[in-house]
């Protein structure tokens, strides 16, 4: 059992094919990345301000119990007249509320000098409030009667502080109560590297779990995909199968797609009937066919219905149904697989070997066959030699199949004399006749209409040699090409012989050519091959001129052709320009 092989990116030319179902699962990622960021980032940035506005809300309150204690102390110091114990209670006072590492509490007076300074890790000395800026902002404010509120200023090493203030008037300064921002930030931090850890996870588990739904969500994509590919591959339409596909509209376009393959699959096969299998192939394949030919080394088969005259007077419109009984079998033969026959009275056992010969035109009663299209080699000769005793040996069981129906009616009742008529009518007899050569073969006619067809002497010449069977009285007559290309493979000297029939010069020609019966050792008995021996030595004295001779042994032969020439010589002598060449009056 062959393994599949599944590969993420295909190609069709050049051009990559990229699954829709990773660009799909790339989005996701980017989004589900994109989401998390600036979901997170508008978190911080919210938690952030909340944090700054808890902690202003403490700081007011503690502000309230130092701006209290303020009070009292100032009292205190005007009874005691210690300013320093008071400031010390003060400090105390504030200490006891710091709760990041660099709390921060003043009493900073209008010019900027510094009433009292603590913090829980000071960062330098607070000898005068060096943001100049603040302060001045602060002044105005209270100059506009602004005794509180929020502040944000830099110590003298530059760190960042926020806060709130509220001036005293005893003490004539502003009590600040801030937090260092950075303290603020971070914690900030460590919420972030508490949250984005999990976050990471969660990403992964969504990750995994979006994999997994895409991959089942798109296998019915992957699927068709793959079919198509395939058929790209193969140059050949077929159906996507979808029996297992959910109800989704990817599976009604497979199903849409199905609908117009077996349209065009209809289509294809009602075109093949009509013109012969390699122009569909071309179609299919190039797109286009055009007004094109070129010579090539072909064999031609030609086979004719004799007396047809007679037979379509006698059937009349049923001579239709007989045509298509006959062309039925012949076009199956034509067009079958190259096989190895086995002769057998009830059917004909073939194995496939590779491809025969193509339909070249049918015209009424005759049918012409062409070998050679695919592979000009010798086995073309070969295949039209099989194809024609086929063809005769499918007529024979015509003509069998029609006496033994004969037989039945005959013996339940008398035949009447149109009845008669009728079955000697069906009683089709055929004749064959192989030639081959170099031919024209290719599209002729008009862009609006034309036609495959082959051209050349070799095509006429196998209907000259169809003719001569009925002449001869054989049912196939071959030329000396199609000899020599048979007996030309070694392997086939023992199933095929050819006998000389004679030396004729058909009408249309000035030269004589030779003609032969091919014998198939698998269609003919081989009592035959006795009965052409003596045939061919009556023929050869023939030739030399010696009819009296010739005369003496052809009446020895049984065979009908000898008839043939014992009417052409008679009583009379050979010609004293005597050629051996026999003119052939009609066609």
């Amino acid at each position: 059992m062959s393994e599949k092989k599944h590969h993420v990116f295909q190609r069709v030319g050049d051009t990559p094919i990229i699954p829709i179902s990773a660009k799909l699962l790339v989005i996701f990622i980017m989004l589900l990345l994109l989401s998390n960021l600036l979901t997170n980032f508008i978190t911080l940035s919210l938690s952030q301000r909340k944090v700054i506005q808890l902690t202003n809300e403490i700081l007011v309150g503690q502000l309230k119990t130092l701006y209290t204690t303020a009070d009292n102390q100032y009292q205190i110091s005007l009874y005691s007249q210690d300013e320093e114990t008071s400031l010390s209670a003060l400090r105390e006072t504030a200490e006891s509320d710091f709760s990041q590492n660099h709390s921060l509490a003043l009493g900073v007076r209008t010019d900027g000098s510094i009433l009292f300074a603590e913090a829980r890790n000071m960062l330098g000395a607070w000898y005068r409030f060096s943001d100049e800026e603040s302060l001045a902002t602060l002044n105005k404010n209270l100059s506009k009667g602004q005794t509180e509120g929020t502040v944000s200023f830099k110590g003298s090493t530059g760190d960042d502080y926020f806060g709130v203030y509220k001036y005293h008037p005893q003490w004539e300064c502003f009590i600040i109560r801030a937090e260092l921002r950075s303290d603020t930030q971070d914690s900030m931090l460590r919420v972030m590297l508490i949250i984005v850890p999990i976050i990471i996870v969660f990403i992964i588990i969504f990750l995994v779990t979006g994999i997994v739904m895409f991959s089942r969500l798109f296998a019915n994509v992957r699927h068709i995909t793959s079919s198509l590919y395939r058929m790209q591959e193969n140059q050949k339409l077929g159906l996507i199968d979808i029996s297992d596909a959910p109800n989704d509209d990817i599976t009604y376009l497979a199903a849409s797609f199905n609908s117009l393959s077996s349209n065009i699959d209809n289509l294809l096969t009602t075109f093949q009937k009509f013109v012969s299998q390699d122009v569909v192939e071309r179609a299919y394949s190039e797109q286009a066919i055009n007004l094109e030919g070129k010579p090539r080394d072909l064999t031609i088969l030609f086979s004719d219905i004799k007396s047809f005259t007679y037979r379509t007077e006698v059937l009349g419109n049923d001579i239709i149904d007989l045509l298509n009984v006959h062309y039925d079998k012949v076009i199956r033969i034509i067009q079958s697989e190259s096989t190895v026959t086995s002769r057998n009275k009830k059917a004909l056992a073939t194995t496939q070997d590779n491809s025969r010969g193509i339909i070249g035109s049918i015209i009424g009663d005759a049918i012409l066959g062409i070998y050679g299209l695919k592979d000009s080699r010798a086995r073309k000769s070969v295949d039209a030699i099989q194809s024609a005793w086929e063809i005769i040996e499918a007529t024979k069981d015509l003509r069998g199949k029609m006496s033994a129906r004969r037989q039945q009616i005959e013996s339940e009742r008398k035949l009447s004399a149109s009845e008669l008529r009728v079955f000697d009518a069906v009683m089709l007899e055929v004749g064959v006749g192989i030639d081959g050569g170099e031919v024209f073969y290719g599209t002729i006619g008009s862009n609006d209409h034309m036609t495959n067809t082959v051209i050349g002497d070799r095509v006429n010449s196998a209907s000259r040699l169809e003719g001569l069977t009925r002449e001869y009285k054989v049912p196939i007559i071959v030329s000396g090409y199609v000899k020599d290309e048979v007996l030309s493979q070694k392997s086939l000297e023992e199933r095929y012989k050819f006998f000389e029939i004679d030396t004729v010069q058909v009408k249309g020609k000035t030269e004589g050519m030779k003609v032969y019966f091919p014998y198939d050792s698998q269609f003919c008995d081989s009592a035959l091959v006795d009965e052409f021996e003596i045939y061919e030595k009556a023929l050869k004295l023939y030739y030399d001129g010696k009819w009296k001779e010739s005369r003496a042994l052809f009446r020895t032969c049984t065979m009908p052709v000898a008839t043939v020439f014992l009417d052409r010589m008679g009583l009379k002598k050979a010609p004293e320009d005597w050629s051996g060449i026999w003119t052939m009056k009609t066609k």
